[in-house]
């Protein structure tokens, strides 16, 4: 498994753990949360081919919540992230990062904005109680009420080519009409339409009653139950990263090729001086995709090496591609390295495997814009 787990402890369990438990899925120890990582005897292919073909069902309830409201509200968002939402309209959505002064990421996210000086930011779970610290370290001298919902939501995500028809006949949730990023609340239901997985898809996000029923109605329908294991494939496939591997507090965004999310004309946020800088200069290492010419899995960790067998880089996520039949990765490497076409070489235990620099996004991604 490329995904990062431990063994099961005591830890939190989200809203629908008993049903997960019921479905027979092996469970594993993610983020401080006992949380699926597949529920099928015959692996995650059919997971994750029943995202890219039909419709799968993911438990986000794991993911951290945090409001943001009052007169210094989007004053406040604009100085912790990346993103630029000056004047957005209510209903966008933007994803982006917080960074340290040093330009390292504290976490990336997203930005919902739900009414004037009113946002909505939805976290990586394993970094709640550190996001948590670091916004509130943050929001002295601005006007704002600042809440974490962490606790209160339970979240789902119903994602693939035939989301959108089983939110309305399923669900009974009308969303044929939002776009791409965008955000609705029906009553206090929260619906959006982001996705991670390369597919289009929605995300559903309320109380833990409102969530278990919401599940329920899915498994009775014949929706697949998704675990993080065909999460985190369908995710790398299109080249999203995942915080710990492709960003972390030593990983900034420039170095991880997501500059188009840092907007370094706003006036000014936390880690602007360091990143503009890194750009200008050029980041010493870069997140590229790399293709093995072999069937050999590269994972977390492994070396990369260049041709004269030196090394210059290491993975960050790698598997044998489910929807592309490739053995593929994606991996932080010296900057000099970074250009497409290069040869390079991966160590996979005692043997070396040739492989070439190429785009990270392995497989085209399916939203519906």
């Amino acid at each position: 498994m490329g995904i990062k787990t431990e063994p099961v402890r005591r830890d939190k369990r989200t809203c629908l753990y008993e049903r997960h438990v019921a479905l027979g899925a092996t469970m594993v120890s993610f983020g401080g949360f006992d949380m699926p990582l597949l529920y099928q005897y015959a692996g995650i292919a059919p997971e994750h081919m029943a995202v890219r073909e039909h419709a799968g069902l993911f438990d986000v309830s794991h993911m951290g919540e945090v409001t943001v409201k009052g007169p210094d509200a989007e004053r406040y968002v604009q100085h912790i992230f990346t993103n630029d939402i000056a004047h957005a309209p209510i209903g966008k959505i933007y994803y982006g990062m917080m960074c340290y002064e040093n330009g390292g990421t504290v976490d990336d996210l997203l930005v919902y904005k739900m009414a004037e000086n009113d946002f909505f930011l939805v976290i990586n779970a394993a970094n709640i109680d550190k996001d948590w610290a670091w916004m509130q370290q943050n929001a002295k001298g601005f006007d704002i009420d600042l809440q974490n919902r962490s606790d209160y939501y339970g979240q789902i995500a119903l994602q693939g080519p035939e989301a959108e028809h089983i939110m309305e006949t399923v669900l009974n949730l009308p969303c044929s009409e939002l776009a791409f990023y965008t955000v609705k609340t029906i009553g206090d239901v929260i619906v959006s339409r982001t996705g991670y997985t390369g597919e289009d898809g929605f995300e559903v996000y309320a109380s833990h009653e409102y969530i278990q029923q919401c599940w329920d109605k899915l498994i009775d329908a014949g929706v697949q139950a998704c675990g993080l294991g065909c999460r985190d494939t369908l995710r790398f496939e299109v080249g999203l990263p995942l915080y710990g591997d492709e960003l972390s507090e030593n990983i900034t965004p420039i170095m991880a090729g997501l500059g188009m999310f840092v907007k370094l004309d706003k006036e000014e946020f936390i880690g602007k001086d360091a990143l503009a800088r890194q750009k200008a200069e050029g980041p010493a290492r870069k997140l590229v995709g790399i293709e093995l010419l072999d069937r050999a899995i590269p994972r977390h960790g492994y070396p990369v090496l260049n041709m004269e067998g030196e090394p210059i880089g290491e993975v960050t996520t790698g598997y044998h591609g489910i929807s592309v039949d490739k053995s593929v990765c994606m991996a932080l490497v010296d900057a000099q390295y970074a250009a497409l076409g290069t040869d390079l070489q991966i160590q996979i235990r005692k043997k070396v495997f040739p492989g070439k620099v190429v785009k990270k996004q392995f497989y085209s991604k399916n939203y519906k814009k």
